[in-house]
Formats: structure tokens, sequence, C-alpha cells
């Protein structure tokens, strides 16, 4: 696509979005945790209307477009009006799972729709960064061993931290691709979100839980979006792969290295999670 026809379109989406709504809720993570499953089971949801496109990327890598590009991506104003005459409450949401790790995320949604609800699915971290690994694997973008891939991950991101610190604008794939342990380190992520929004804007749910009884924690997600019950029929999960397991010396390495971690969530969230036992 030629950069004319992509300010094109541009153009079209910020003049498309004056007739659209801010998201009600936002799926922020984390990455490789079910958010495509818990996308693809709202988006069932009658009163639930999501973009076509299931990570839209905007306040970690099209800031720069502005809220009106933003915007036209979801539901026209008046299909809310629609909605409400009928008797009927209409929300619309979305789901990056970059948002919860960007540094810069929880700061430019607070300025720019501060009363979202935001969602969070957490997965044991050893588990979580394994996936995060294998998937870059499978799409050619990971070389090292896992061994090697997360002893050399410091390493790696200092830099491109430093730099995302100092240019806003900035894009690392390398902070997006290659984060596997620094990624799993939720308190660190959503100490900075309660920064920004209270307690009682954030749902944080155990994917273990979501995995188990997917019914169950719909209902949860549903009551926290002020949405009537509904039943989901097609609950059939999404983006799961194969792979090798973790060979056990370095699963139990990483247990260790996340438990003070963990009892940090816990305390954060008044919750145990049991990621430890």
């Amino acid at each position: 696509m030629s950069r004319y026809e992509q300010a094109d379109i541009k153009w079209v989406k910020t003049v498309t979005g004056w007739f659209c709504v801010l998201p009600d809720f936002i799926t922020i993570g984390a990455q490789k945790c079910g958010t495509r499953s818990l996308y693809h089971y709202l988006v069932q949801h009658p009163c639930i209307v999501l973009p076509q496109k299931k990570e839209v990327h905007f306040f970690d890598l099209n800031f720069d477009k502005g809220g009106l590009w933003y915007r036209a991506h979801f539901a026209r104003i008046w299909s809310r009006w629609l909605a409400r005459a009928g008797g009927r409450r209409l929300v619309t949401g979305e789901s990056t799972p970059y948002y919860m790790f960007h540094p810069r995320v929880p700061e430019r949604v607070f300025g720019t729709i501060p009363q979202v609800k935001l969602i969070a699915l957490l997965r044991n971290p050893v588990d979580r960064a394994y996936s995060h690994y294998q998937s870059r694997v499978r799409k050619g973008l990971e070389r090292l061993s896992f061994e090697e891939a997360i002893q050399k991950e410091a390493e790696r991101l200092k830099e491109e931290t430093e730099r995302m610190s100092r240019d806003e604008n900035y894009r690392s794939l390398i902070h997006q691709y290659h984060s596997y342990l620094s990624r799993s380190v939720y308190a660190d992520q959503l100490k900075e979100w309660l920064s920004f929004f209270p307690r009682r804007q954030i749902l944080a749910l155990r994917s273990e839980n979501f995995f188990a009884d997917t019914s169950g924690t719909l209902e949860i997600i549903f009551r926290f979006l002020n949405l009537p019950a509904f039943e989901i029929r097609n609950l059939r999960p999404r983006n799961q792969s194969d792979y090798d397991t973790m060979e056990a010396g370095t699963r139990g390495q990483l247990l260790e290295y996340f438990a003070p971690h963990n009892q940090r969530l816990y305390r954060l969230l008044g919750e145990d999670f049991g990621w430890d036992r």
C-alpha cells in the first residue's frame, strides 16, 4: 500500500470517528492468557459490539494517529441510541494484550477514557512466558533456546526500554516480542495501571479459572460490564498450539523466580491465585 493510500484511509477514519463512541471496556492483556478466546466469546453477546479486528493497537503503536482514528473502530453513536430506544444497553470495547505491558499506555488510556473498565486475564507466569516464547519460535522470530532467551532477556530489553522512555513514538519489536519473563511480572504492570485507575475499574481474572469454567468466568465479566446474563454457545478455544514440555529444571527455577513477584501481585489484588503451589 502506497503512502497516499494510507493517507486516504487515515483521512476516512478521522472523519468517520466523529460519529463513533469510545470503548466502554478494554481487555488489556496479558498476552497468551486467553484474550483471543475471550474476544470471540464476548462478540457473541447481543449487547456487545467489538471491532472486526481484535487488536486495535492505538494506545501502544498508533497513538500518533489521534483520537478520531481510534473512535472510527467502534460503534456509531446512533447504534447506541437505537439500542437504548429498544430497551437494550449497548457497550463496545477492544482487546490489545500489549497494552498491559507497554509503559506509556496506562497514562494514555486514562487521559483519553478515564471511566473505561479494564479486564486483565492473568495466567501462571511460568506457563505464559513459555507459551510466549513458543509463539515467537513458530513465527520465525526467535532462534535461541528458551533457556538462552530468558538468560539474555534483560540485556536485550535494556537499551530498548531506555529508548522508549526517551521517545514516546518509538516502537520496539524486541520489547514487544522477546519480553518473556518481564511480561509475566504482573505486579509491576498492574501497579502502574492502579496508579491511574481505581481498583473497582479493573477486573483481574485467573486464566486457569477461565479455561476450566469459561461460562462461569463470562458471567463475572458480564456483571462487571453491567450486562444481562447470556449463554455463549460457541465456547471453542482459540489460538491453542501444541509444543514440547518445558524442562523440569527450568520450570523449577522459574517457579522460584516468580514466587516473590506473585506474592506482590496477591497483595496488590487481595487475592491468592495459587501459582506457587
